[in-house]
Parts: structure tokens; sequence; C-alpha cells
């Protein structure tokens, strides 16, 4: 409940921290198309098998199954929609917030995995809600597939531009640690 009021508080009180940075139209785009397009197991037995393997590593985080379940199926969807390993989007999501979906950071980031919310006004959709899982995700893998573009293919310096920490690989060798050690 207190968590629910602070967001309200935060979520209302002036946005400073919202003026979009210099913005890359290629990712506008993509993030334009993302939200506004459409499950990606094709076999079922591939499905319990990732579900069940990943499940366990999550637990440390959410405690009931059906939430761990609902979360680990809406990640592999979003991550194979933009064309990422689930894995690497979990292990973005651990270090960004903890698989906390109510998640604000101090600069303004929002939801799992800490969506700066200027993009909603950058793309046409001030109306979507970061805080909503399944939006923050599409956003998330959406710009983590951008990045992964950018620099071409180098996954320490794309988690470096998703952080805006691009030079530095403090934040980046923290999600290939987490990757490493619980995702893979």
């Amino acid at each position: 409940m207190i968590r629910k009021t602070l967001l309200t508080l935060l979520l209302c009180l002036p946005a400073v921290a919202q003026s979009a940075p210099d913005i890359d139209p290629a990712l506008k785009r993509a993030l334009k198309e993302a939200v506004t397009g459409a499950d990606s197991f094709t076999d079922r037995f591939d499905a319990e098998v990732w579900l069940m393997a990943k499940s366990q590593p999550l637990a440390r985080y959410i405690d009931e199954p059906q939430d761990r379940m609902h979360v680990l199926k809406a990640v592999h969807r979003e991550a194979t929609l933009a064309g990422l390993r689930p894995e690497i989007v979990l292990a973005v999501i651990q270090i960004e917030s903890a698989f906390d979906p109510y998640a604000v950071s101090r600069v303004g980031a929002q939801g799992m995995m800490q969506v700066m919310p200027f993009w909603k006004n950058e793309i046409g959709r001030p109306e979507d809600n970061l805080i909503d899982m399944d939006t923050n995700l599409r956003y998330g893998c959406t710009i983590l597939k951008h990045y992964i573009g950018k620099a071409e293919g180098n996954l320490a310096n794309a988690l470096a531009y998703y952080n805006g920490s691009y030079g530095r690989h403090t934040y980046s060798s923290k999600v290939l640690d987490a990757w490493a050690e619980r995702w893979r």
C-alpha cells in the first residue's frame, strides 16, 4: 500500500527528469512499432522445460509460483518478439529492479526494466503505463534490441547504452555476471 501511494505521488510530481535526450530516430521507430504490435513458445515441451528451469532462480525474487510463471511467460514473449535471448532480459531485470514492477529510480525510470517515461511522448503514446509489466517489457526489450544493433552485437556496450553509462562497464558487468550466475 505504501509503495503504491509513493508511486502515485512520484508520478504526480512535475517530471523534471522526463525531458528527452537526443533521440535516435531508428530507436523511436522501432519502439513505436513494438508497442503497437502483437505466444513465443512453439513447442509445449520446450515451454515447460524453460519455465521450470527459470522458475527456481526467480523464486528468490517472486514467492508465488503463479506469479513467477506469469512473469516468465511475459519475459519470454517480449524478448522473443524483440529478437533477444530471454535470459539476458531476466538478467537486466534482476539488476534494474530486482523484478519489482513498481520500481521507480531516482531519475524517474519506471518498472521492471526501468524505462524512462519520455519514451511515451516520443512515440505518441502518453497514455501508456510503464508500471504495467507487459508494456514495460515491450518498451525495454525493444530499446535493448536497438542498442545491441547500435553496438554491432557487443552486448557489454549495448548494456552500457541501455543504462546510459556508455564508456563504463560497471553496469554491463553486473548484468553479464547475473546472466552467467543465475539465468544462462
